[in-house]
Order: C-alpha cells, then structure tokens, then sequence
C-alpha cells in the first residue's frame, strides 16, 4: 500500500502548488488593477490621447454617412481584434487565420445592416433574403475550419468566434439603425449617447474615488461601488437633460429615460467586460490608447446598451 500513499501524497502536492500558482495569479491580477499611473506625465498622455479621440469621434460623426460608417467600422474591428485578442490562441498561423475568420464573421452583422439602412441594395425585400438565406451557412464556415486545424478544443474555438459576432458585431449593426432612417441621419442621437455613456463612466469614477465605500461587485471589479454608480447616474441624468435642450430630435422624457438604460445596461457591460479579463488575469484589453486601454475598454459599456437603446428608439421612433 506504500506506493498508492506515495502518489496520492504526490498528487495532493501537485494540487496544492497548482492552488498556490494560482493564487498566486490573483493576487499579481489584483496589484495590477489596483496600480495605476497617476503622475503627471501620466495624466499628461492620457489628456492628449482623450482630446486626439475626441477629435477623431466628431469627425467621423459629423463628417458625413460614409465617414460615419468607417468611424464605427473601424472600431468594431478593433474591438473584435482585441476581444479574439483575449480569448483565442495566438501562438501559431492557424491561430492567427482562426483570429481573421473571427473578424470577417464578427463584421459581417454590420456590412449587411449598412447595405440595408444606406440603400445600397436595389430591392430592401430582395437583399432581407437573400441576407437570411447566406448567414447560417457563412456561421458554419467556422465548423469547416476547425476540421482541419487540429485543435485540441475545436467548439471552444467555435464558441468564442460566434460570441465576437454576437457581444461585438451585432450591437455594432444596430448602431446603423439607431443612425440612418431612410433620408434621415441622427448624427446628434449617436453622439448623445456616447455622451451619456461616458458621462456614467467618467462620473462613476469620479464619485468613487471621493466617496466610495461599499462594493458594488467585488468579486468581478473590487474598486467600483455604489456611491460612485449613483453619483454616475445623477450625473448622467444632468446630461441627458443638457441633451434635451440642444439635440431636439427627442423630447427631454425620451433623453431621460434613455440615460436610464445606459446607466443600467453601460455598468453591466462594464462589469461583463471587467468579469471577461479577469477570467484571463488581464488588466487592459489592449494599448492601441495610451493611458486608456484598448477600445473594447473604452465601449464596453456602450456596446453592451446597444441592443436595448435600440429597441427603445425604434419603438418610440
């Protein structure tokens, strides 16, 4: 019986030292979140990253359809990048390969939506089905390739690639809809909701750091709390008012019921994308911002209200 209490002692040990790299893991996790650069030169770098995007954000808003879609293509790209950036191997080319079928198939949601709301197809019926018709099979592309990538985990791969065009792709394409109705371009309605998603944000933070005290979900994000998601929505809610006097294409209860689903929806988006690089002991989904992150930090919340600011909009539209 000697050898059998060998190697359980063995195995027990080898448990106990995977627990302690992992906790270990955490606790590096959690000094990274728990770091951050708060000297000048810091503040500095992200003042001139924040006026650089701002800049870039107005122009593509109010530069017209087609800048519009570019602005808004080229951010889902790179959010989509990023976000296969967190979740898929990228140690071979047939990783790499899997990363750019993510990509096509994460974009394609928002092709189709622009074809569709800019008049692009001779017959809106025709292209509906034809659209319907090629989305399955072009999702299926994904199963095809995992045949012959020899992958060890080929439905987790398939997994994360439909979820990119899901969580990424399709909240994109919704966007065009919130954007473009027939002749009309809300260019105003779009950059008020950016408006008040960062205004969440910024006085979510902002609050947080003067007054917070209670967690509001520490297993996901330790430094967000209640007092600065309060303080976040009254903020937000002054804002939506503001909106209401300069952008009349909604009424002042329109605004204001709208700042209340980014309130609700942004922090959950926020929270889904803190719980997603948390899973992968990551602080930033990426560096393409300099002292901000990557682009999905930036619109996770956004992202996240899209679906239901849609639905709301085009209700009441």
């Amino acid at each position: 019986m000697a050898p059998y209490y060998l190697t359980y002692d063995l195995q027990l040990t080898t448990y106990n030292l995977r627990l302690t790299t992992y906790n270990l893991r955490l606790t590096t996790y959690d000094l990274q979140l728990t770091t951050e650069d708060t000297s000048m030169e810091g503040l500095i770098k992200r003042m001139i990253t924040a006026g650089f995007f701002v800049g870039i954000m107005l122009a593509g808003l109010y530069g017209g359809r087609l800048t519009f879609v570019l602005l808004f293509g080229i951010i889902a790209a790179i959010s989509l990048w990023e976000f296969f950036g967190i979740v898929l191997d990228k140690v071979s080319r047939r990783d790499r390969l899997r990363k750019f079928l993510g990509m096509l198939l994460g974009l394609m949601p928002i092709v189709l939506a622009t074809i569709l709301q800019l008049g692009l197809a001779g017959s809106r019926e025709a292209f509906l089905a034809v659209a319907s018709l090629l989305f399955a099979p072009a999702i299926f592309l994904s199963f095809v390739y995992e045949l012959y990538t020899q992958s060890e985990k080929p439905f987790v791969n398939i997994a994360f690639v439909i979820l990119g065009m899901v969580y990424i792709g399709v909240p994109f394409s919704l966007l065009e809809f919130i954007a473009f109705n027939g002749e009309h371009f809300y260019a105003d309605i779009v950059l008020g909701l950016l408006l008040l998603s960062w205004a969440n944000d910024t006085g979510a933070y902002l609050s947080g750091s003067r007054w917070g005290k209670t967690p509001l979900f520490q297993r996901i994000s330790p430094k967000k709390t209640w007092e600065g998601s309060i303080g976040g929505a009254l903020i937000t809610f002054v804002i939506a008012a503001i909106l209401a006097y300069f952008f009349k294409d909604l009424t002042l209860t329109n605004w204001l019921i709208l700042a209340a689903i980014i309130i609700v929806f942004g922090t959950l988006g926020d929270l889904v994308e803190s719980m997603l690089k948390r899973s992968q002991h990551l602080k930033d989904s990426g560096t393409i911002m300099p002292g901000h992150g990557g682009l999905l930090d930036r619109f996770d919340g956004f992202i996240f209200m899209l679906p239901y600011v849609a639905a709301y909009l085009l209700l009441v539209r």
